[in-house]
């Protein structure tokens, strides 16, 4: 249904209101304008939304909230972590396979799903827990995990994550298609909560962080 077809109601009813009622009736014609720009606003972002999943991108709106999200921390992540007076444990940490950082004091520290933010909290309530005087702790990604991409590229294999990029900006680093390449669409694994999702994209979807690439066969 089109966006003129799907306001005419609203339309005929702010015209008979204004008929009907002359300078009276002004109030209940302001509440139908009103409802008439709610109603084109949900109409165009219905519209923007079926365009995202028709460009075949994953989940459409509600993809487009994760991508737009607050960065969560997984396996591969390396961190900057700054605690004022205490050189010791101000150093750069890796979040390790189980997605925990090692950090002197207070041992393993859960930072697979947590904002940088998060772990801040999380950390410096640790050490003023027993430790540390009203810490005051930072924490910031200094190195982004890297991708990986495999199959019918020149050099397949794991690669520092680009802000940004999508998967032909991958195939790219990865040294470009190899001549039995497919180039259609492309296949992506993504760990979203220690869970493995497989989707197909097409060349110009954004990669995330950690996500595997795979680029298939073209069959003759």
């Amino acid at each position: 249904m089109s966006l003129r077809r799907s306001c005419m109601p609203f339309a005929i009813l702010l015209l008979l209101s204004g008929c009907a009622g002359g300078h009276g009736e002004m109030p209940f014609a302001e509440d139908v304008r009103a409802s008439i720009n709610a109603h084109e606003d949900r109409v165009q972002q219905v519209a923007w939304g079926e365009a995202t999943v028709s460009r075949g991108e994953p989940g459409g709106l509600s993809d487009l909230s994760d991508g737009h999200g607050p960065y969560l921390l997984d396996t591969g992540d390396r961190l900057r972590i700054f605690v004022y007076g205490q050189p010791n444990l101000s150093r750069v940490y890796v979040v390790d396979q189980s997605g925990n950082i090692a950090v002197p004091l207070i041992g393993n520290v859960r930072a697979r799903g947590l904002t940088t933010d998060g772990l801040t909290r999380v950390i410096a309530r640790k050490l003023g827990a027993e430790y540390v005087r009203d810490p005051q702790v930072t924490v910031d990604v200094q190195q982004n995990r890297p991708f990986f991409i495999f199959g019918e590229v020149r050099n397949a294999g794991q690669y520092p994550y680009v802000s940004g990029m999508t998967v032909e900006t991958a195939i790219a680093i990865a040294g470009g298609f190899s001549e039995r390449a497919s180039t259609r669409t492309f296949r992506i694994s993504r760990r979203v909560e220690g869970m493995t999702e497989v989707f197909e994209v097409p060349a110009y979807y954004v990669l995330k962080p950690g996500d595997t690439v795979f680029v298939y066969e073209r069959f003759l």
